[in-house]
């Protein structure tokens, strides 16, 4: 074979894997909030149902103005739920449970937020803050769904710990861990390359 030849196949091959693997690259959403950006990495090939709805929220502009509305020191920010006011955020029918996917809820991964019933998350995330092996999957059972990792803070570990670092207290109809001043989400995007 003609050393020449050879040498162009290979280029030719290097550049299709580049192709490829900008085709294969995992979404992010940039996340403007009250206190700095953050931006997020989705991973819809451990977590399709929960990429494909956390998307559609994002692209439809209901985390716009929405609000961090339970924040604790050491395990986690939740939001997506709630306005300013507390009041709900429309959100659609609930998405099947995917915290089997063998994604674990370690510091800065993102998580789908649901109510004890397993199948029972629809717009509400929560960064997790610190390592929280028992939100992991262990198996099918009401103790053993876990929650959703679906994604990873990988820019803006600053912003997040400095939401988790805010004075909490009573709000709206929650008792305690809610930010004394509100954190908002003012704009939530897909970050289009």
């Amino acid at each position: 074979m003609n050393f020449k030849k050879l040498l162009l196949g290979i280029a030719t091959f290097a550049l299709a894997i580049q192709i490829q693997t900008a085709h294969a690259a995992n979404p992010k959403v940039k996340m403007e909030t009250s206190k700095g950006t953050i931006i997020m990495e989705l991973y819809p090939d451990k977590a399709p149902k929960s990429v494909a709805n956390f998307l559609a929220y994002v692209n439809a502009g209901s985390y716009d103005g929405a609000i961090f509305h339970r924040v604790i020191k050491d395990f986690m920010n939740q939001g997506g739920g709630f306005d300013v006011d507390y009041k709900k955020v429309d959100v659609k029918d609930p998405i099947p449970n995917e915290a089997f996917n063998g994604l674990k809820n370690l510091k800065y991964t993102v998580a789908m937020a649901r109510t004890n019933a397993p199948h029972s998350a629809t717009n509400q995330f929560f960064i997790n803050t610190a390592d929280n092996a028992f939100l992991d999957h262990t198996e099918k059972s009401m103790r053993g769904w876990g929650y959703t990792v679906f994604g990873k803070v990988v820019e803006g570990e600053n912003i997040v710990g400095a939401i988790s670092r805010v004075p909490t207290g009573p709000g709206g109809s929650f008792a305690k861990d809610v930010p004394r001043t509100p954190i908002v989400i003012e704009k939530m995007t897909e970050i289009k390359e």
